[in-house]
C-alpha cells in the first residue's frame, strides 16, 4: 500500500492503544525504583517495538529529543511497516519519568497520529501554554490577557465567582508571579511537579475539577496537549519562548519562521487525529497499572478527533506473555 493511502482513524486508534499499553506495561515495572533513565528506556524500547507492527509509514514528529541525543524515537524517525498510510507521530513514551521514579501521580504514556503534514514541528522549547475545556465562545481566554484578566474572563462566561475557578499550572520558580497573581483573583490553583500533557487535558475533563491551564512548559507536549484537546473539545493556545539564538536555531530548523506566533489548537494540529494515553500511576484521568500475581491489568484512552469518541479499554496480560 502506498504511503498517500487514506488515514483509516477507526482501525488505527486501537494499534495505538497497543502501542500506549506496551510503554505503559513496560514502565510499570519499575515505578517508585527511583531509575527515570531505566523507566523511560523500558517505555521507548516498548512502543518502539509495537509501532514497528503497524501497517503505517509513520514519521516521529515530536519524540524523544534529535536524532544525537535518543537511541530511539527520535524526531524524524521512520516507523512502522511502511505499507499503509503517511503519519505524522507524536508521542511521550512516558509522560512524568520522575513521577514514575517516586511513584507520584499522573504518569502516563501518551501517543498521537494524524495524517502527514497534520502536527506542527515544534522545537524543544519552552512554550507558554493555555487551555480551557469546551463549551465556551472562542477567545474567552487568550495570552495576551494577563494571569488575572483570564480567570475574570472565564468566571464571567462560566457564571460564576473568580474564587470558583481552579487553575493547574506546573510548579516552577519561573510561575511565582503568576501564581501570586491567580491567589489574588481568589481562584484556585492545582500545583503539579511534572506532566503538564495530563495537566492540560485536566481542563476537559469534567471530574477533575480544573477549569483553566497556564504556565510555560516544553514545545512537543504542547503539541501532544493540543492533540488530545482536540479529540476532547476545548480551547488551547501556544507561543514559542525562546532564551538564546541556539533555542531559535533549533526553531529555524524545525521550519518556522515567525517566532511570535501564537498558535492555536488547530493550528498546532491542523486535521483529524487520533490519541491514546495509558495510566503508568494512579492519576485523576485514568488509573495506575494493576500489578498481581501472574497478571497485569492497564487501562487506556483512545479518542478520535473526527467523531468526538472516547473509548476506554482495560487489557489483562499474564505477566509472561509479550
Amino acid at each position: 500500500m502506498p504511503a498517500n493511502a487514506q488515514f483509516q482513524d477507526r482501525m488505527l486508534s486501537l494499534g495505538l492503544a497497543r502501542v500506549s499499553e506496551a510503554a505503559a506495561l513496560a514502565s510499570a515495572r519499575l515505578v517508585g525504583n527511583g531509575d527515570e533513565k531505566a523507566a523511560d528506556q523500558a517505555a521507548v524500547n516498548a512502543m518502539r517495538e509495537q509501532l514497528n507492527m503497524l501497517d503505517i509509514a509513520g514519521v516521529v514528529v515530536i519524540g524523544e529529543g534529535e536524532r544525537d541525543e535518543a537511541p530511539m524515537l527520535y524526531i524524524g524517525e521512520e516507523v512502522g511497516t511502511g505499507n499503509g498510510p503517511g503519519v505524522d507521530i507524536a508521542l511521550d513514551p512516558l509522560e512524568g519519568t520522575t513521577l514514575t521514579a517516586k511513584d507520584m501521580p499522573n504518569a502516563l504514556t501518551v501517543i498521537a497520529m494524524g495524517p502527514r503534514g497534520s502536527m506542527l514541528h515544534a522545537p524543544d522549547v519552552y512554550m507558554d501554554k493555555l487551555a480551557i475545556g469546551p463549551g465556551y465562545a472562542k477567545d474567552v481566554v487568550t495570552l495576551d490577557m494577563s494571569p488575572a484578566e483570564r480567570v475574570a474572563a472565564l468566571a464571567k462566561a462560566k457564571g460564576c465567582s473568580t474564587s470558583d475557578i481552579t487553575l493547574c499550572i506546573l510548579e516552577r520558580p519561573r510561575h511565582e508571579e503568576m501564581i501570586a497573581e491567580v491567589r489574588k483573583t481568589g481562584a484556585s490553583i492545582r500545583l503539579i511537579t511534572d506532566g503538564d500533557v495530563a495537566g492540560v487535558m485536566h481542563c476537559a475533563e469534567p471530574n477533575t475539577g480544573i477549569d483553566m491551564y497556564m504556565g510555560a512548559g516544553g514545545a512537543p507536549e504542547g503539541v501532544l496537549a493540543a492533540a488530545a484537546l482536540k479529540c476532547m473539545g476545548g480551547q488551547m493556545y501556544g507561543r514559542l519562548l525562546f532564551r538564546n539564538d541556539d533555542e531559535k536555531g533549533r526553531a529555524s530548523k524545525a521550519g518556522i519562521t515567525d517566532f511570535d506566533r501564537i498558535y492555536s489548537r488547530d493550528d498546532m494540529v491542523t486535521e483529524d487525529v487520533i490519541f491514546a494515553a495509558t495510566g503508568v500511576t494512579d492519576g485523576n484521568i485514568l488509573p495506575a497499572v494493576k500489578r498481581e500475581p501472574g497478571w497485569m491489568t492497564t487501562e487506556t484512552l483512545i479518542m478520535r478527533s473526527k467523531t468526538g469518541s472516547v473509548r476506554r479499554i482495560n487489557y489483562r496480560t499474564p505477566v509472561h506473555a509479550a
